[in-house]
């Protein structure tokens, strides 16, 4: 069983920003492994598939960001799933526009939505792929460059860096 989120805010508004790099992810991820998002349960929109014998969930909450948490933890009671089985698929202003970055731990860093997961599942201990969006300019606050729409410049940065990180979900799947 894996459960792979993708963070990201629910409305057309927000369908191209910075901050829904996770979902943008889960996207093509579930292109990737032909898996139709088309449920929704656990206040999130779920895919399901079985992969080489194992229960592949794929997941964009529809909370907003920064409640990701409640999402995550019911997806994990709902599918009687642990913290071994869960990845998370976030932007990242600390790491730079086109890299990603995967990790087995850790802390929320700047992420809001992941201080929130993390607060809702009492642990750090899974596994995460990080998006990088950052630095973000200096004339701008940072809740305006993770919501504002991602630049031609970097969208093409930006899918590379998408695709490798759907890529590495997919060798961690095999």
């Amino acid at each position: 069983m894996k459960i792979i989120v993708g963070l990201g805010n629910p409305g057309t508004e927000y369908e191209s920003t910075y901050h829904n790099l996770g979902w943008i992810a889960i996207d093509v991820l579930a292109d990737k492994l032909g898996i139709r998002l088309s449920e929704k349960k656990c206040d999130s929109l779920v895919g399901v598939k079985s992969r080489n014998g194992e229960k592949i969930v794929l997941a964009k909450p529809l909370t907003y960001m920064n409640l990701s948490g409640s999402a995550v933890k019911q997806l994990l009671s709902s599918y009687k799933a642990s913290l071994d089985d869960l990845i998370v698929i976030y932007d990242d202003i600390d790491i730079l526009v086109g890299e990603y970055r995967f990790r087995e731990k850790g802390s929320a860093g700047t992420h809001n939505g992941m201080r929130d997961i993390i607060a809702k599942l009492g642990d750090e201990n899974f596994k995460r792929v990080r998006i990088g969006t950052g630095p973000v300019p200096e004339d701008l606050p940072l809740v305006a460059y993770v919501l504002q729409n991602i630049s031609d410049e970097n969208r093409q940065l930006l899918g590379p860096a998408v695709k490798a990180a759907a890529e590495k979900i997919t060798t961690l799947l095999d």
